[in-house]
């Protein structure tokens, strides 16, 4: 698998387009599409790339505001969510879009994500894990072929997500993490949703809230 990070908006949200193979061809996958409405999309279409599937980590202004920009170009490209945010998708309280002045966002998913799911996109396939805690609907999506895991806004590189916001849940993203995520190989790349990669093994041994998970 070939990814690249592209970070975007003024919150740097990593946005990741992913390749079956080196190859690069013009049929990409996306995570997360950042706070621009028309960032991401005119990217893409400046490369000539065309995406088959966007998959949205959780339902926050900051990895949700692109994907209108996107359905204008590409309006048949399938969006994907887990259901417990599905509602924030429409509601700038929720999905904290008045704080960018952002409140006539208006985002649709096609396809709700439940956990243990594997989605095939193209010839790309991930593994949904429900890492709920930063948000009720929060996901990490996971390739045991290529050993990468899109953490969105759940594990960063040295720490985890807020969950001082709306729906947010300290206890629960722990358990998530811990239950989900640090369970996997510890050579798996962790690729978050703002900040650099990390690996598994890394955070289990070094982040500070999760000390004590020896590899």
């Amino acid at each position: 698998m070939k990814i690249e990070t592209i970070t975007i908006g003024s919150f740097a949200t990593n946005c990741y387009l992913l390749w079956p193979d080196e190859a690069a061809g013009a049929e990409v996958v996306v995570i997360d599409t950042g706070l621009d409405q028309d960032g991401l999309s005119q990217v893409l279409a400046r490369r000539q790339i065309r995406p088959v599937a966007v998959f949205l980590t959780h339902g926050h202004i900051d990895h949700i505001g692109g994907v209108q920009g996107l359905r204008i170009s590409w309006p048949d490209v399938p969006v994907y969510i887990h259901g417990l945010d599905a509602p924030m998708l429409q509601d700038a309280q929720a999905n904290l879009g008045y704080l960018a002045g952002l409140e006539g966002i208006q985002v649709r998913a096609d396809r709700y994500l439940e956990d243990g799911q594997v989605i095939y996109a193209g010839r790309i396939s991930l593994e949904v894990l429900h890492t709920p805690g930063h948000t009720p609907g929060s996901v990490s999506l996971y390739s045991r072929a290529a050993g990468v895991v899109f953490t969105g806004d759940a594990l960063f590189a040295g720490s985890i997500g807020r969950t001082d916001l709306p729906g947010g849940n300290y206890k629960q993203l722990i358990g998530s993490i811990k239950k989900r995520l640090l369970v996997l190989p510890g050579k798996t790349q962790v690729y978050p949703g703002h900040g650099p990669i990390s690996t598994i093994q890394t955070e289990a041994r070094k982040n500070p809230f999760l000390a004590g998970n020896a590899y």
